[in-house]
């Protein structure tokens, strides 16, 4: 059972790590986050596309990924 839920475990931290690495950066540095931080709030969503596919598939699996972490620690 816990060998199964490691490999899940192993899995899901991959699968995460790819995801968040080929998204799209969308910070402007310290002048976006000083001027042109409520155009990232308010402005330009992603919706569609690519990056919004790579976004729910990076919250899909950091919610496995917890949920996982927590059951083994339960268990052992």
């Amino acid at each position: 059972m816990t060998l199964a839920l490691k490999i899940i475990l192993l899995i899901a931290s991959i699968i995460l790590i790819i995801s968040i690495l080929l998204q799209s950066s969308n910070s402007a540095g310290l002048s976006g986050s000083i001027g042109g931080g409520a155009e990232q709030l308010f402005g330009k969503k992603r919706s569609s596309g690519y990056d919004a596919l790579l976004s729910k598939i990076a919250t899909v699996t950091a919610v496995l990924f917890i949920v996982i972490s927590l059951v083994l620690v339960a268990i052992e």
